[in-house]
């Protein structure tokens, strides 16, 4: 068994005790009922301590999926906090108000301390009058009675994150000229009335906390030391301080991907938890036990919130208490599962854990022993492959995986190469010592043709045999049309510059074409810019990334790496030609052209599915009489099956293997 010395410790807030320093912090879902229930009921069995309900908005003109205005809440908090406490986790409730961030339907205005639209909104807001004040106060005081009445363990009002409370509190966003802006005390008023009126609802020893961002990341709002200030005038009247970081202006600062280093904001949290006595909060990338282990003893805080790494391992508490590290599912911080599904489609995904936002449907790991066993055989050792080999041996078949390469890992070791996304390969790293484990059969170097597959004789076949980068010539624009002087030998492909399948010679002046608006021609830019190659970066889109899903969540981050490093960027263009020293693009719809000096090309296109040996079987499977000897049964997962992200080919393989 592991040994953890800090953070198996039980805390008290107010007349609360919680058994550990692990807090899964307030964040949405988009799911409802039962099903947000046992969302959270998987990280309690998983051995969370304290447990923050993500945002419950506390008037019918803020809602949301938890109806805390109305006492039609009640009897859900019931079974929330029964199942919960049978884990012995402690749960509250985060109180919200969006403020200039709400805009429900057309012609609905949001309101705010001042006529300051939020930056991703953008509509004025509507100032609040000190009677709309008094009237939010009672709101917040109301939810606040049916979160103890529901049978919840305490409260934090989010006052950050530029939502409602925490605008009244940036100097960027409150310019009001009475009693509740100007001074840092007066911008704190309405939070302090909010919190008193609480008080009068709740019983003696109810936590009460506060959410805060340590730094708002805009120009005249709240740094480190304001933020400090605000800690220090409100500690009186708070049982806790959870600190955050960010705003809409830089919104993936508060959700931060791996172009961020892990812990990214205990630097700037620490200035203000050490103001304080009251019990701490931290979060920002914190994946591990060690590592909240390390925080909690160092004195920077009392509790850790551990959230995206427990959306891809409900478990990850105790597995690491019983020293089951190597267990824990990791992952790999692109936030394009949770956040970006989120804030696209509605509600929560992971892109290495099939069943989060679907606890009540599926099961974190398999279903259990196959019914019969079955001899699988797997081509191809990339994620896909992997997810399917090691689900399958779960469930108790025979796997054999034969890859051609001398290393597994497949395109995600390609990506994982250039630094900043070299987090992605902690899957397949993971998922390869998970099949060594479990007893897979592995077969580097090994290519498969319909020889060696009639010689193993599985039952199943998967192929996972990704997909490979179309010539160099081709771009969507044209696409019947090869591009002019595509195959001069200065023009490479996305796999030639990160340096597999041959390497590509740089010179001083690269010119990236990004025909697919994804990852892909960001790091190949990474890569060259790393060899000090001048960058511009030429597109078919609009945007740098342009196809990736909530781009404030998911790519901003590599936008702003790459500007700041010199990365000139052209949108909306295609390549006309390319000679030995020049590209000549032309303007989509509009054809003018302009002329770019290179000595290194590289065209960042689409992939062509590696599927010829599925079609072969395929082929001869077709006019097979009835009594010819049946083969195995084929399948055709990952890229070889034309999907192109990571979720999509771990979902595969697990629908799948764990119905086979």
């Amino acid at each position: 068994m592991a040994s953890y010395p800090n953070v198996f410790q039980p805390l008290q807030i107010a007349g609360c005790t919680i058994p550990n320093r692990i807090v899964r912090t307030a964040h949405s879902t988009g799911t409802l009922g039962d099903d947000l229930i046992a969302y959270h009921e998987a990280r309690a069995k998983g051995g969370v301590g304290l447990a923050i309900i993500e945002i419950a908005g506390v008037t019918t003109e803020s809602p949301t999926g938890i109806p805390v205005y109305s006492d039609s809440v009640l009897p859900w908090y019931e079974e929330l906090s029964t199942r919960l406490h049978a884990h012995g986790t402690q749960v509250f409730q985060q109180l919200w108000h969006g403020g200039n961030t709400l805009q429900r339907h057309p012609g609905q205005r949001p309101v705010g301390p001042s006529a300051i639209p939020n930056a991703m909104v953008g509509v004025t807001p509507r100032v609040m009058t000190k009677g709309m004040i008094d009237d939010t106060v009672a709101a917040f005081a109301s939810a606040a009675r049916r979160v103890e009445t529901g049978g919840l363990d305490g409260i934090e009002l989010h006052a950050g994150h530029g939502y409602l409370i925490g605008s009244f509190m940036s100097p960027a966003t409150n310019v009001r000229d009475d009693e509740y802006g100007g001074s840092t005390e007066n911008r704190a008023r309405f939070c302090r009335e909010i919190l008193a009126a609480i008080r009068s609802e709740v019983s003696a020893g109810f936590p009460v906390g506060i959410r805060i961002s340590g730094d708002e990341f805009i120009e005249g709002g709240i740094d480190h030391v304001e933020a400090e200030q605000i800690a220090r005038s409100l500690e009186p009247d708070i049982d806790f301080l959870d600190v955050s970081m960010g705003t809409y202006w830089r919104f993936h600062k508060f959700l931060s991907t791996l172009d961020d280093p892990l812990g990214y904001e205990l630097d700037n949290s620490e200035k203000v938890t050490k103001v304080v006595d009251v019990p701490t909060i931290v979060t920002g990338r914190i994946m591990t036990l060690d590592h909240a282990d390390h925080i909690v003893g160092s004195g920077m805080a009392d509790m850790v919130s551990i959230v995206r790494a427990m959306i891809a391992d409900p478990e990850l508490v105790v597995k690491a208490r019983d020293g089951r590290e190597d267990e824990i599912r990791p992952c790999i911080g692109t936030s394009m599962g949770c956040v970006a599904n989120l804030m696209t489609t509605g509600r929560i995904q992971c892109v290495v854990n099939v069943a989060a936002g679907k606890e009540t449907a599926v099961p974190f790991e398999t279903p259990g022993p196959a019914e019969v066993t079955k001899r699988v055989m797997i081509v191809g050792g990339g994620p896909a492959g992997l997810e399917a080999a090691r689900t399958a041996a779960l469930r108790g078949h025979e796997v054999h995986l034969y890859e051609m390469t001398g290393d597994l890992g497949g395109q995600v070791r390609m990506a994982a190469s250039v630094p900043p996304r070299s987090d992605l390969e902690a899957i397949t790293r993971w998922l390869t010592d998970e099949i060594a484990r479990l007893g897979v059969n592995v077969h580097l170097r090994t290519p498969v043709d319909p020889d060696l597959i009639a010689e193993v004789a599985a039952d199943e076949l998967i192929i996972a045999t990704g997909s490979t980068p179309k010539p160099t010539g081709f771009q969507l624009a044209s696409p019947s049309i090869p591009i002019p002087g595509g195959d001069l030998p200065h023009v490479w492909t996305s796999w030639e510059v990160l340096g597999f399948g041959g390497r590509a010679t740089v010179g001083s002046k690269a010119v990236v074409y990004d025909d697919t608006g994804t990852f892909e021609a960001i790091s190949v830019a990474d890569k060259l810019l790393a060899q000090r190659a001048a960058v511009t970066i030429l597109s078919r889109h609009e945007q740098l990334g342009a196809r990736i899903a909530h781009p404030p969540s998911t790519v901003e981050a590599s936008r702003e790496r790459l500007f700041a490093a010199g990365l000139t960027f052209v949108p909306s263009v295609a390549i006309r030609e390319i000679s030995d020293t020049q590209v000549t693009t032309y303007g989509l719809g509009l054809g003018h052209e302009q002329v770019f000096d290179a000595d290194t090309v590289c065209i960042v296109t689409y992939h062509d599915p590696n599927d010829e040996l599925a079609e072969h079987l395929e082929n001869h499977a077709t006019g097979r009489s009835p009594a010819a000897e049946a083969g195995p049964t084929v399948h055709v997962i990952g890229n070889a099956n034309g999907t192109d992200t990571i979720q999509t080919a771990i979902r595969g393989a697990a629908d799948i293997t764990r119905t086979m």
